[in-house]
């Protein structure tokens, strides 16, 4: 295990949307914040869809993605807090329903059992959201003290920008 240097740690959980491509915006927020990090990816976002060897540089742990086998030290402490950013419909729904079959989901639904803060900054397709599993699976994790943050389909608004995915929102839910 790496040694923890005495400050809070944040699990961030990173899922497989383009806007994952930003992460490091988290991670510095984070760290200005005095928190110390690792990342728990999904296997399709270690997939290329954000820069692993810049992330684990920045946070001076490797990623991890899958479970660890027997014997095998823990590398990171257990969390004080975690932040799921970008999370897709997938993950939202599978965690609210306690389907572990990825070490990220499997992590999220432990932090529930024990206690650790959880603050989720979704990233979902109208398409997907407007569908009754996805609605269900908020109320279910709400209930649950998940925090979310506002919703981020990353569509373009009506003067064409694309609107800003605020990572540091997450931090603020914490």
């Amino acid at each position: 295990m790496i040694e923890q240097s005495g400050k809070p740690f944040l699990y961030v959980v990173v899922c497989a949307a383009g806007i994952a491509a930003d992460v490091s915006k988290l991670i510095t927020a984070a760290q200005e914040r005095d928190w110390e990090v690792g990342v728990i990816a999904t296997p399709v976002a270690m997939n290329g869809f954000f820069d692993t060897a810049a992330v684990q540089s920045q946070t001076g742990r490797p990623i991890r993605s899958a479970w660890r086998t027997p014997g095998e030290p823990r590398p990171f402490p257990p969390p004080d807090a975690v932040v799921v950013a970008p999370a897709t419909f997938n993950t939202i729904n599978k965690w609210a329903y306690g389907l572990a079959d990825t070490l990220a989901v499997a992590t999220l639904c432990e932090s529930y059992g024990l206690g650790v803060p959880v603050a989720v900054l979704p990233c979902v397709a109208d398409a997907l959201a407007a569908h009754p599993a996805y609605r269900d699976s908020l109320v279910r994790l709400a209930g649950m003290g998940v925090r979310f943050g506002e919703p981020y389909s990353g569509e373009p608004g009506e003067d064409g920008v694309r609107p800003e995915f605020r990572w540091g929102r997450a931090l603020d839910l914490l």
